[in-house]
């Protein structure tokens, strides 16, 4: 069996993984955004969702029916939307992990700018592992951890 054979299930694994990460993704950036807007306005409306996401409103609404499905979110029609308890610790999951890449990256010496951008898209694909590592070693620096 040649070394590519021998490495292929992991390979596979890892691909399987980055699948499930982008199926994930939509879920966590709404309802990080719905807690924000929650935390900011006192209510979260699809139209400050659509107008925050750059999507029309029936973008939101379809992202908001699959939420209600998964058990992220309650929402009534022409109502503001709701995070459930489930919602509110993804929610949070999604904040504190978005902070630990946001500093790990700043204390790499990222731009600002492109330090938030790139949060943004690492976040949804860094493993609890490498994460807790970003801790420690953002600990380590003396940096304040998330």
């Amino acid at each position: 069996m040649s070394e590519a054979q021998k490495a292929a299930p992991a390979r596979a694994a890892s691909f399987g993984r980055t699948r499930r990460d982008h199926r994930r993704e939509l879920a966590e950036d709404y309802v990080e955004l719905i807690a924000e807007l929650i935390e900011a306005k006192g209510e979260a409306r699809a139209v400050d969702l659509a107008e925050r996401l750059g999507v029309t409103q029936a973008t939101v609404a379809a992202a908001v029916a699959r939420l209600q499905r998964g058990g992220y979110v309650k929402s009534e029609p022409y109502r503001s939307i709701f995070l459930t308890d489930t919602g509110r610790e993804l929610a949070a999951f999604c904040r504190r992990r978005h902070r630990v890449v946001l500093a790990f990256l700043s204390a790499l010496g990222v731009a600002p700018e492109i330090a938030e951008q790139d949060a943004e898209g690492i976040e949804h694909h860094v493993s609890e592992p490498t994460l807790a590592a970003m801790e420690r070693w953002l600990g380590h620096q003396g940096r304040v951890r998330s």
